[in-house]
């Protein structure tokens, strides 16, 4: 595994996964403390997998699949397909449902002590609206509310691309949980703030940005799509510079309100980039397909970086940031 190299990303094991670490610098996400800044983003994390390759509990956050009312197949196949620095997938966010959820992955989790986001997926205000009831008195730490995702055909990015649908969605949830509530942003837009001041107006405690791009590949054997659904979300190394872009421009324009960055992250120096762009946090996703650990290496290495920036380490540690 060290070393390998997919769709041009270089990852290598540079520790042992399960050597016990003491975390010198934490940070607080909407007043929920992590014990690193680094979760693991949604849609690349099965516990099945994962807790095989490192200590689940010591992750900053455990972001799950997105979370539906009743269970989802997803699209249909082929799903997924390489790209240059990255891939583009259409899985459209399958998971068994929220009833299994709360008696399966969600119970397991808790016990092994992990600090979990539940992602909150929907085709509607009343799909988003049932889950978040179902989770209300769950022993989830954290929700967050996904109405950025290009792979389902209706709801999820196109409430998040509809400012005024957004408030909507977000002021109707608000008032069902006291669970601190995250909005997963889409970069489908003209105005990401637009978007931001609307889930923060609605309830918002946090934001976490970026989902994927809107991309495609073609089979040039066939001149068609490679993806079933012919679109699909890009995600990876190649997304970093345009999701460190929107993390600045929604930080700059609220300054208060927390961010958890996420596009492109596969190294701790990487993870400092959306740290000082104004990211209280960061979740890391496509280079998990690569290296199943890269979400506990980010963090190791983050924490070492810290180590020499005690200004900033100072000022996650009490649930601020950099900008």
């Amino acid at each position: 595994m060290s070393g390998m190299t997919i769709a041009g990303t270089q990852t290598a094991i540079t520790m042992d996964p399960l050597e016990p670490h003491t975390w010198r610098h934490g940070t607080v996400v909407a007043g929920t403390p992590w014990k690193n800044p680094v979760g693991t983003a949604s849609g690349t994390f099965n516990l099945d997998a994962c807790g095989n390759y490192y200590d689940v509990s010591q992750m900053g956050a455990i972001s799950t699949k997105g979370v539906s009312p009743v269970p989802w197949e997803g699209n249909p196949t082929p799903r997924t397909a390489e790209s240059p620095a990255g891939m583009v997938n259409s899985v459209g966010l399958q998971n068994p449902g929220v009833d299994h959820y709360l008696v399966d992955e969600l119970p397991r989790l808790k016990a092994l002590g992990a600090n979990v986001v539940t992602n909150v997926a929907g085709h509607s205000d009343e799909d988003y609206a049932i889950v978040v009831e179902r989770l209300a008195d769950s022993s989830a730490d954290m929700l967050e509310i996904n109405v950025s995702c290009p792979n389902v055909s209706h709801g999820g990015m196109s409430v998040g691309t509809d400012a005024k649908a957004l408030n909507r969605l977000i002021t109707r949830l608000r008032g069902l949980t006291d669970k601190p509530m995250v909005v997963k942003l889409t970069p489908n837009v003209t105005d990401i703030v637009e978007v931001a001041r609307a889930a923060v107006d609605g309830g918002a405690d946090a934001l976490s940005l970026i989902n994927t791009l809107i991309g495609m590949r073609i089979d040039i054997t066939t001149g068609k799509p490679i993806l079933a659904q012919g679109t699909g979300g890009v995600s990876g190394p190649c997304i970093l510079p345009i999701a460190l872009s929107f993390v600045w421009r929604v930080r700059q324009a609220l300054p208060d309100i927390p961010i958890i960055g996420i596009g492109g992250i596969d190294s701790g120096s990487t993870a400092l980039e959306f740290l000082y762009a104004g990211a209280n946090a960061v979740e890391v996703g496509a280079a998990a397909l690569v290296d199943p650990v890269a979400p506990m290496r980010v963090a190791r290495e983050l924490d070492d970086l810290l180590d020499e920036r005690p200004d900033l380490a100072d000022l996650l540690k009490k649930g601020e940031c950099w900008r």
